[in-house]
């Protein structure tokens, strides 16, 4: 993986921390919600895996945000 994408990925998952710690849930919470394993949601916000779409899309509805806020973050 490219530098440019491990900062763009650990931006994204910094930003999902940020979005779920707003709304007051718990890994456990979002990935339940999501219907996601919780580690994937770990991994996720540690930047340490490059999620789907889908994955995107069901994180987003567990937020209950639109999937353009869940993109809107700076790298």
């Amino acid at each position: 993986m490219k530098v440019r994408d491990k900062k763009f990925i650990k931006a994204f998952g910094e930003h999902v921390k940020q979005l779920r710690v707003k709304k007051n849930m718990s890994q456990e919470d979002l990935a339940n919600d999501a219907d996601i394993p919780i580690n994937q949601v770990g991994r996720i916000e540690r930047g340490e895996v490059n999620t789907t779409i889908s994955t995107i899309s069901v994180i987003a509805k567990a937020l209950e945000i639109h999937h353009k806020e869940l993109m809107d973050f700076d790298v």
